[in-house]
């Protein structure tokens, strides 16, 4: 228990030795020397010495000359059992003590700094060189903390909860504030970027330009059903009677049919941007947390207004739809026309003069396929206008297949009960293998996001999502004459290629619509009209009502701002009220030899036996628990000589003096109370 202690760094070690033992073997000083071996945290303190033989004295011990120790030795008497017993008090023993050591001849001349009082002091000094050499460091921690909270202390030591004027300043600063993030978080911003999530204006950007294209071509239609649909158009108008030329009315018809189906997505990325609008407004008013009334009325405001702009954006989308309803530009420069309906040579040109330009590289996982083998591998996938090739790693290096993406199409694939990931799954539409015996290759992405992005890269490829074909689709095309088939071949390349033209205006008008009717719009709201609508919704006083949180929050900054302060003002009334003294030089302390002891050997104090006379020996020497007495010499060695002084003999030396008279009994105490107690 003691060594958990004595091996701190900051732990002073008093190795307290009695007088009338051998000094050399001191188990307390060779705990110390073995845990201090350059004794910077060692203090001998010497007892007993009022029971010392006649004739001899620890002066050179005290004096540090004998046995010296870098911080030197101190010397007390305590009280003895016979004082304990007779109730004498601590001040009667510290008066007996000084006398003693004014009284002693060979301590006189150092009683000064003899006693259970200097040693005190002697350890208060300590105590305040490691406060002293401790403070720069902890007068540093503080000067930081209190520098990073005292901006925002500033604001609250003149707070008054009730004053007008703050509440009607903290209102301004707040909606000024709130206009500024919002049009950060759609515009973009260079400053306090966000590496963990999109922005709202990031995340509306996918909408228009990935979302939306996609949602676009999911409505792609199915070939054996507009084929149908077509062949039975040019019938309905034929009518009775057998057809020479293909229809213009068959044409215009099926457009029509497949510009209507345009809406859905269209409505869609509208309800897609006004969600993203209004997670847009919440996420800037986090930060009014401290105002909660001021914060839900806000959020109330901006977000009906957004509702209300909802309606008036997708009447204008409409009205978009019925736009291109309302006329059949034929002559539009990128239109085939009849005379080139025939030929579609112009897409596969297209195609094979992209080659094996890059779409898309990145991260897949190949879902199914690693079922049979353990479980799902991810592998490094590239994607072309021609294939999609992957490899074991993203130096393409080792390539493991390469997959045309002719005939293919895509599907959602429902994700497992324990799987966190997305999938989808690419399949070939003449129902052959894609990948050795798997008739589907199923890819699984981490989020719903990286899927999106990888499909509308698929579209750029040609590679579509897939409709499940309505039942009876392939009912009328078990008889149709080659005139006919002529017939629905025009129409479908004509529709294909004004399907082209509208697609792309609608790509094009539907994010200048959505931003000049929505966004721009709402912005311009905030800015002008939002303060407005705040004073008209009632008490200010309510509005402006702090949260219990943010007053609690307050108080303990103050709070610490003030603790900070005062304890920076103590440590400098320390630094000015306290001196610390150096460290005393390095002595030899050779004298005291440690050896390792084997667990469970540590020298104990063997009672009972009496002291000797003439000798200066232990009054109980130090023995192994193990051994008898005089079972073997000291394993420490014999302790230092050292030359006799006159009328004073050294610790360990015989006196040489007649017999002695009986000496008193050697009183084994009790754990005694220490003087240092007071």
């Amino acid at each position: 228990m003691l060594m958990q202690f004595v091996t701190k760094e900051n732990c002073l070690i008093l190795a307290v030795s009695p007088a009338n033992s051998d000094l050399a073997n001191s188990d307390a000083l060779k705990i110390a020397k073995e845990v201090d071996p350059q004794g910077q945290r060692t203090i001998g303190v010497i007892t007993k010495l009022d029971l010392m033989d006649e004739g001899t004295d620890a002066r050179d011990v005290l004096e540090n000359k004998l046995l010296p120790l870098r911080r030197g030795y101190i010397g007390v008497v305590n009280r003895s059992q016979k004082d304990i017993d007779g109730k004498k008090d601590i001040q009667a023993a510290l008066a007996a003590e000084r006398k003693f050591f004014l009284s002693h001849p060979a301590y006189r001349h150092m009683a000064d700094r003899m006693g259970t009082p200097y040693l005190q002091k002697v350890l208060n000094q300590q105590l305040t060189n490691h406060i002293r050499d401790t403070l720069p460091g902890l007068r540093n921690k503080l000067q930081s903390q209190l520098l990073s909270i005292e901006k925002e202390v500033e604001e609250y030591k003149n707070f008054r909860p009730d004053d007008p004027a703050r509440k009607t300043k903290a209102l301004l600063q707040m909606v000024q504030q709130f206009a500024v993030d919002f049009e950060k978080r759609i515009e973009g911003s260079g400053d306090q970027i966000d590496t963990y999530e999109l922005s709202g204006g990031a995340r509306i950007n996918r909408i228009f330009h990935e979302r939306f294209p996609f949602e676009l071509v999911k409505m792609e239609f199915d070939e054996k059903e507009l084929r149908r649909e077509i062949s039975y158009a040019i019938k309905n108008i034929h009518g009775i009677r057998t057809g020479l030329f293909t229809p213009d009315m068959a044409f215009e018809t099926i457009v029509k049919k497949q510009v209507k189906k345009i809406k859905e997505p269209c409505l869609k990325c509208v309800d897609m941007v006004i969600s993203e609008l209004i997670n847009t407004v919440r996420q800037c008013t986090k930060k009014l947390s401290q105002y909660p009334h001021l914060r839900e009325e806000m959020e109330r405001i901006v977000t009906t207004h957004i509702r209300e702009r909802e309606g008036r954006t997708k009447d204008q989308v409409m009205l978009l739809i019925d736009i291109e309803l309302a006329y059949m530009n034929t002559n539009h420069e990128d239109f085939i026309g009849f005379a080139n309906a025939q030929q579609r040579s112009s897409q596969m040109s297209k195609k094979k003069a992209a080659g094996n330009q890059v779409i898309r590289k990145g991260w897949l996982t190949i879902n199914n396929i690693g079922i049979m083998k353990g479980g799902s591998k991810e592998y490094w996938f590239v994607l072309t206008a021609e294939n999609l090739s992957w490899y074991k790693d993203d130096e393409e290096k080792e390539k493991k297949y390469m997959l045309p993406v002719d005939n293919l199409k895509l599907r959602d694939v429902e994700k497992g009960f324990m799987s966190s990931k997305h999938i989808f799954a690419l399949f070939n539409t003449e129902q052959r293998n894609v990948y050795k015996d798997y008739r589907q290759l199923e890819l699984a992405c981490e989020t719903q996001e990286e899927v999106d992005s990888w499909k509308a890269s698929f579209l750029r490829a040609g590679v579509y999502p897939d409709e499940a074909e309505e039942n009876g689709s392939d009912s009328f095309m078990h008889s149709m004459d080659p005139q006919l088939e002529r017939q629905v071949e025009t129409i479908r390349n004509l529709v294909d290629s004004y399907m082209a033209i509208v697609n792309k205006t609608i790509r094009d008008l539907m994010p200048k619509t959505i931003m000049h009717l929505m966004i721009n719009n709402t912005k311009d709201f905030i800015h002008s009209e939002l303060l407005a609508n705040l004073y008209s919704c009632g008490d200010q006083n309510t509005l402006m009502e702090e949260s219990a949180e943010q007053a609690q929050r307050r108080d303990e900054m103050l709070r610490m701002y003030h603790a900070l302060k005062e304890a920076l003002n103590i440590i400098g009334d320390i630094n000015t009220s306290t001196i610390s003294t150096p460290m005393p030089p390095p002595v030899d302390d050779s004298w005291l030899q440690v050896q390792s002891v084997p667990s469970g050997r540590r020298y104990q104090r063997l009672r009972g036996r009496a002291p000797q006379t003439c000798l200066m020996e232990f009054s109980f020497p130090l023995l192994p628990v193990d051994e008898e007495p005089g079972a073997s010499p000291d394993p420490f060695g014999p302790p230092p000589q050292v030359p006799s002084r006159p009328n004073r003999a050294p610790p360990g030396v015989p006196s040489r003096r007649g017999p002695a008279s009986p000496t008193r009994p050697t009183i084994i105490r009790p754990a005694e109370p220490s003087l240092l107690d007071l």
